[in-house]
This record gives C-alpha cells, sequence and structure tokens, in this order.
C-alpha cells in the first residue's frame, strides 16, 4: 500500500497545531479512455475520461462508494488553441475567435459510482449513469443558448460553427439522495438539476427571467433563483452542490464573485455569494458572503490576480456546516465553514444590480456591515507532494477521512485522474 505520512498545520486564529496526515493514493484500475483525436496538420490528443468534476457520499452508502461527475466533455478555449491543437488561433478559431472548441461534442455527461480500495491503490468504476431527457435521450454539454447571460459559439475539431442546445449541461456538483435521485449543479448557465436514479433530468431551476432561453428543453425548466447570478463571468458559474443531512436544504456557490457590474469588478473581487436552497418549497432561504483568499497564499502557483482563486466544490459535514474547496490550478485549500453569526443578504440591496458600489466592488466588508461566513483551514495542498492539480471533488468518508478528486480535463493537458484518500483532518 503506498501511504505517506505528512505533517499538516492547521491554522485556527492565531494558534497552529501539527496533525499527522495520511494520504492514499489511488488510481484508476482500467484505463478511462475516450481514444485519440487528431486536429487536421496539428497534435494528436490522447483523451480521456474526466470524471473528477465533483464528488459525494451519503450515510447510506457503502464505506468504499463514492459518486463523481464529469462536465461538458473536452472543450478548449480558443485563446489557449494554440497550445492545445497545434494549430494558430486565426485557424482553428477562425469561425467565432473567442470561443470554445469541443472535439467530441456528441459527448454525454455522465454520473460515475466509484469503489475505491485503498489496500491496493485502485478505483475502480463500478456503473455509468448518463444523463438524459425525459425521453431518454443522452444529452451533450453543448452551451445553451443564453440572451440574459453571456454564453459562447461552440466549434468543432475542425473549426466550424457546432448548434447550442437548450438541453444541454455542464455538470460541476453533484449530492445523491437517499431515495437513488441526484441533485446537479451547473456552471455554464447557472441553475440547479434534479435528476432521477436512471439519469433523466425531472427539473432544471433556472434564475428568474430567463426561462425563455431554454424553451425546448427535453426537461421541464422553472425559474427560482436569483437574477443577480446572471451577471456570473463565463465559465465560473455554479461549481458545487451539498445537502443538510435532513436532505431538506441545498448548498451551493458561485464559482467566483459575479461580473457585477462588469468584468472589472469581477477581477478585482473577493465576495462570492453562497446560497441556501430549500429542496421542498424549491427556494432560496439564504444567501451569505464567501471571501476567497489573496491570490499570493496559493503557494503552488502565486500570482496577483484576485479572479484566480475559485470554488469548486461543497461538502456538508452538519445543519449549516460545511467543506469548501478553494483552489487556483496548482494550489487546493480545504476550509470548514459555518453559517451561523453571519450576514443573510437574501432579497437585499445587493441582489439589486443597480446598487452602487456593488458587492463586489466592496471587499471592506466591514464597511457596509456585512458579516461573511466563517472558514478554518483544515488542508493546503502545498503542504504535500504529488498533489495533482485541479482538485475538485470532495467526499465524506466513514471516521472523517475525505476522498478528494481531480479533473483531468479529458487528458487535453495530459493529466490523469486520481483520488486521494485524506486521513487525520481536523473536521470538528
Amino acid at each position: 500500500m503506498r501511504r505517506t505520512l505528512f505533517a499538516l498545520a492547521l491554522l485556527t486564529g492565531q494558534a497552529a497545531q501539527a496533525n499527522a496526515l495520511e494520504i492514499v493514493p489511488l488510481d484508476a484500475s482500467v484505463p478511462l479512455s475516450l481514444g485519440r483525436f487528431a486536429f487536421e496538420g496539428g497534435k494528436i490528443l490522447d483523451l480521456t475520461i474526466g470524471i473528477g468534476s465533483a464528488a459525494f457520499r451519503g450515510p447510506a452508502d457503502p464505506p468504499d462508494v463514492i459518486w463523481t461527475v464529469s462536465d461538458r466533455g473536452p472543450n478548449i478555449a480558443c485563446s489557449q488553441a494554440e497550445a492545445i491543437t497545434g494549430l494558430a488561433r486565426d485557424r482553428i478559431c477562425a469561425a467565432a475567435r473567442n470561443g470554445r472548441i469541443y472535439p467530441l461534442p456528441h459527448y454525454a455527461p455522465s454520473i460515475y459510482r466509484l469503489r475505491l480500495d485503498t489496500a491496493t491503490g485502485l478505483f475502480h468504476v463500478t456503473d455509468v449513469i448518463a444523463l438524459r431527457t425525459l425521453d431518454g435521450t443522452p444529452i451533450d454539454g453543448m452551451p445553451n443558448p443564453l440572451t440574459v447571460a453571456s454564453t459562447e459559439t461552440p466549434l468543432d475539431g475542425r473549426g466550424r460553427t457546432l448548434a447550442q442546445n437548450p438541453s444541454a449541461i455542464d455538470a460541476e456538483g453533484i449530492v445523491r439522495l437517499s431515495d437513488g435521485s441526484f441533485w446537479i449543479g451547473e456552471e455554464n448557465a447557472p441553475s440547479i438539476l434534479h435528476v432521477a436514479p436512471d439519469g433523466r433530468i425531472q427539473l432544471r431551476i433556472v434564475p428568474e427571467g430567463t426561462a425563455k432561453d431554454f424553451a425546448g428543453a427535453g426537461y421541464p425548466v422553472i425559474e427560482g433563483l436569483p437574477a443577480i447570478i446572471t451577471r456570473r463571468q463565463i465559465n465560473r458559474g455554479i461549481e458545487s452542490m451539498a445537502v443538510s443531512p435532513d436532505e431538506r436544504f441545498l448548498y451551493f456557490m458561485l464559482q467566483n464573485p459575479l461580473a457585477n457590474p462588469d468584468a472589472a469588478a469581477f477581477r478585482a473581487a473577493k465576495n462570492t455569494r453562497l446560497f441556501k436552497f430549500d429542496r421542498v418549497e424549491l427556494r432560496p432561504v439564504g444567501e451569505f458572503v464567501y471571501q476567497l483568499d489573496d491570490p499570493r497564499s496559493f503557494r503552488n502557483d502565486p500570482s496577483d490576480n484576485q479572479s484566480d482563486p475559485r470554488i469548486s466544490e461543497l461538502t456538508a459535514i452538519g445543519a449549516d456546516r460545511l467543506i469548501v474547496l478553494e483552489r487556483t490550478e496548482a494550489t487546493t485549500k480545504l476550509y470548514v465553514v459555518a453559517l451561523d453569526g453571519a450576514t443573510d443578504i437574501l432579497r437585499s440591496r445587493w441582489s439589486d444590480p443597480a446598487t452602487r458600489p456593488s458587492l463586489e466592488q466592496t471587499n471592506d466588508l466591514a464597511s457596509i456591515g456585512i458579516v461573511p461566513v466563517r472558514k478554518r483551514l483544515i488542508f493546503d495542498s502545498a503542504d504535500h507532494r504529488d498533489i495533482p492539480p485541479k482538485l475538485e471533488g470532495v467526499a465524506v468518508l466513514p471516521g472523517g477521512a475525505l476522498a478528494v478528486i481531480n479533473d483531468d480535463d479529458f487528458g487535453i493537458t495530459g493529466e490523469r485522474t486520481r483520488v486521494l484518500v485524506l486521513r487525520g483532518l481536523a473536521l470538528e
């Protein structure tokens, strides 16, 4: 068994105490291959299934089982086209210079059941559930035809324009309820979805004023999220999902501060929004402010860009108590946060896009009377060796251990999916 003991400094206020942390890395038992894709006149990519966009384990699940989800499939921003495809941006993205390339546009985002075997250092994929419309048609990960929020033009691997799809999903957060159904967070067009055990989407809940953008979707769509979240920066929507122990409430957070009123505010802001949602009444019942860390504190890839830190996962460990995964590309931090004592800003002036300065323009929360959620660091990947980049999923295992999984971006940069079992963290 491959095990390594590390000393982890847990910062609590001004005090620090060392705890022994055991990290057990697990690799896939079989290659998660999607085959090879050759860009005509450019590079050849060995694509893999990126199963690690989120993770969850319920209290009734076997102790060695977690559930994960994949996002929209292999995709390449045109700004990165030359480095990844070997083709000039003006060539591969001639139809949409600021578009996004989808080498496998018909890929269906899916839910995965994983069995973890720490004795052998392997994880096994034991079930795959493709996300589907009500009639059973697998969905794809194309952008939705948005008019209220910003969107992108999809291109295929030859640079040809693809059709947007009102049914498509960019799945990024997941929980599984005791009845076997799932709730999923959606990043590209920020929304949340209820999914049956067989993968059929039962309901999509979108921001107020946007249901018309999903006309023709192969499942019901209703408005029920605050309209302000349509101001998310593109590709920085909802990338997290948690459920309360009694399954009454969902929690999700915007990956980054909103572009409210503009992209300049997004780039400078520290304040992102955490929502508490009543699953029975289908409405938000709380909104709180989470302050992102200084980007210079992410030691594997420090920068001066406040938009680099982002939220990729929430996991509930009690009523209104959450583990938050805050990361950059190469550094991941895990925090325990509590909502008690934090200011609830739901349906306040901070929900009005006309408010100036906006919440996103006001990093000094004390000056506007807002108390953010309390956060306590329990893990920093910069303290350890051989931690994969882009950790995006966290599931709670028996005994307070955590399983974390990385998003390998479908192998477009050569990464592969790994699961790490972390034992010895101070969750309480």
